[in-house]
C-alpha cells in the first residue's frame, strides 16, 4: 500500500503447464504485464518454480531445466520489485539466490511473540472461553504464526461443530491436526496437563 503499486500474486498452478513451451508463454505474459504496470511480483512458495535444476534423465527434466533457465532470464531482465517466499530455502536454485538483492529470513517466533500472536488471533466477537490458556500454548508449542492461524481456524470449526465456544479441548485437538499435517510428532510432555484432551 505504501508504494502505491499493484501486487501480482503469482499462482503457480496457473503458470506451470505440462505442455512444452506453455510455461514460458505464461511467464512471458506475467512479466510483460508487470513491466507495463510497474507491479510488484509475489511468488509464494517460490521453491516450486525456482527450484534447483536437476540432472537430465529424460526429456521432461530437460524441459524443466529450460523453464528454470527462462525464468532466471526473465527475473534478471525485470526492473520492478519481485518478492519470493519459501519455507524450503535449501531447495532454491543457487543461481537465483545469487541474483537476489536481499534475503530476509524469518525465524520462529519466541514464546513472548507467540503469546502475542495467540492473543490477537481470534476476532473480538469470536465465541471463546475465558479459560483459554494462551500462555501455555505459547510456551509449549514452537510453531509459526501461520501454524497458529491454522490451529485457531481449525479450533473454531471444531467448536462450531460441537455447538460450543472455543475451548482448550478444541485448541489441543487442532494442534494435534496441525502437527500431523506438518509431519511432526506431538509429544505428551508438550501437552502437560492437557494430555487427555488430545484424543
Amino acid at each position: 500500500h505504501h508504494l502505491q503499486l499493484d501486487l501480482y500474486k503469482i499462482d503457480l498452478s496457473q503458470i506451470v503447464s505440462k505442455y512444452i513451451g506453455e510455461t514460458e508463454k505464461n511467464l512471458n505474459k506475467i512479466f510483460t504485464a508487470a513491466t507495463n504496470s510497474n507491479a510488484i511480483l509475489l511468488f509464494d512458495e517460490a521453491d516450486a518454480l525456482f527450484g534447483k535444476r536437476t540432472e537430465i534423465q529424460d526429456a521432461r527434466d530437460r524441459y524443466a531445466n529450460i523453464e528454470v533457465s527462462y525464468l532466471l532470464q526473465k527475473m534478471e531482465e525485470y526492473e520492478g520489485i519481485a518478492i519470493l517466499t519459501t519455507n524450503l530455502r535449501s531447495n532454491m536454485d543457487e543461481a537465483f539466490e545469487r541474483r537476489l538483492r536481499f534475503i530476509i529470513e524469518f525465524s520462529l517466533p519466541d514464546a513472548k511473540h507467540r503469546h502475542l500472536i495467540w492473543q490477537k488471533i481470534f476476532p473480538k466477537n469470536a465465541p471463546s472461553s475465558p479459560e483459554l490458556d494462551l500462555e501455555f500454548l505459547a510456551e509449549n508449542f514452537e510453531i509459526t504464526g501461520a501454524n497458529i492461524r491454522n490451529i485457531a481456524l481449525t479450533a473454531a470449526f471444531l467448536a462450531a461443530d460441537d455447538n460450543q465456544v472455543i475451548e482448550m479441548l478444541h485448541l489441543i485437538r487442532a494442534i494435534r491436526r496441525e502437527y500431523d499435517k506438518m509431519g511432526q510428532i506431538l509429544r505428551d510432555q508438550n501437552l502437560g496437563s492437557y494430555v487427555g484432551l488430545a484424543d
